[in-house]
Parts: C-alpha cells; structure tokens; sequence
C-alpha cells in the first residue's frame, strides 16, 4: 500500500467511482472545483494505491502553511471493511506531519443517520482526532469540529484559521449566504443547498 498524488485520470477515476457514491450532492464539490484548485495549489488529493488500484482517498484543502482541512477521506467501496479508513488517516498524519489539519464530521442532531454520524466521530476520536469547542455549517449541513494536532490547539486560533480557507476560496456574499464558522448552537439549519447550485 502506499499514498500518493494520483495522475489528472486518476484523480477523475477515484472522484466518479468513490466520491460519487459515497456523499451526497449536498457534501460534494464538483470534480471541476477540484481539479481547478489542485491547479491552484490550494488542494492536495491524496490517494492510497494498493499496487495500481485505488484502495481509498484524502482530500485536503490547505490554507495558510502548517493549516489544512481535511475535506474527504474515503475508502473505496470495494476494500470497506477492512481497515483501511484507519491506515488512510495514519499514512496521511505521517505525510502532512506538522501541520494542524482540521476536519468536519457531520452532528447527530441534525443528520439523515444519526446513529451512522455518532460511528464516524467514534472512528475519528479512535484516530487521533481531538474535538473543537465549536460546529460549522456549510450550505446547510450541520458538523462537528475535529482537528488533528501534536499539542491542543484554542479555539479561537482554530476558527480563524477554519475561515480562513473559505474566505480564501469563496466570494464574501456566499460566504456570508452559505458558510457559518462557527456555527450558532441556537439556531436551526438551513436548508441544503448541493456546492454546484451554491
């Protein structure tokens, strides 16, 4: 097994054959948002090849250096179940090691599945995840803060830099429209909204 910058074609194979089938439209960027911001130099889209095949992906969006946000991790349909979510994780703190990566975990509260939502953070805080003091909400999808550090990182460094790598991305009227970092605990969702209708 080993992790690494997939080719252009392979980059759209793990995108049409994993990504597609394991989030929803709400949670997924088009593959042109992808592509353009590997172009930019502001995405790296790691990939765990098992000789030739892909075995499972993580994405992640980087921000200021030594920042980053872990977009997706998937592994792909055909290896589930074999504990490759932990080795994807393992391999890519050991490859992006000194950076803060953060991450977002779809809240019980709010999900379709909230016994699934409640498994994933168990998974995450089994790999190393620690949890933020705050959630976000992202056209309409309510997550819990993750983040993965050597030393605890405060709150309020987090959020900055979590802004940050919207802000950066985003013009400000769709930010202020669809991104909420952090999150007002008191307030109820908004609706969906799919990235490419955003």
């Amino acid at each position: 097994m080993e992790m690494r910058l997939p080719t252009p074609e392979q980059l759209e194979r793990a995108y049409e054959v994993d990504m597609k089938t394991a989030f929803p439209p709400s949670e997924l960027k088009p593959l042109e948002n992808i592509q353009a911001m590997c172009q930019d130099g502001c995405y790296r889209p790691w990939c765990l090849f098992d000789g030739e095949e892909l075995a499972g992906e993580c994405f992640l969006w980087l921000g200021k250096p030594g920042w980053s946000l872990l977009d997706y991790l998937c592994v792909s349909a055909h290896r589930r179940n074999d504990g490759l979510g932990s080795l994807i994780l393992s391999e890519l703190l050991k490859m992006e090691a000194g950076t803060v990566i953060l991450g977002e975990c779809e809240a019980p509260i709010h999900a379709e599945d909230p016994a699934l939502a409640e498994r994933r953070l168990g998974f995450y805080a089994r790999n190393q995840a620690r949890m933020a003091g705050y959630d976000t909400e992202l056209f309409g999808v309510h997550y819990k803060t993750l983040y993965w550090a050597a030393e605890p990182v405060p709150d309020d460094e987090l959020i900055k830099q979590h802004q940050f790598i919207y802000k950066n991305r985003f013009p400000a009227d769709k930010y202020e429209q669809f991104i909420q970092i952090p999150r007002d605990p008191a307030a109820a969702p908004s609706p969906q909204v799919p990235w490419d209708e955003s």
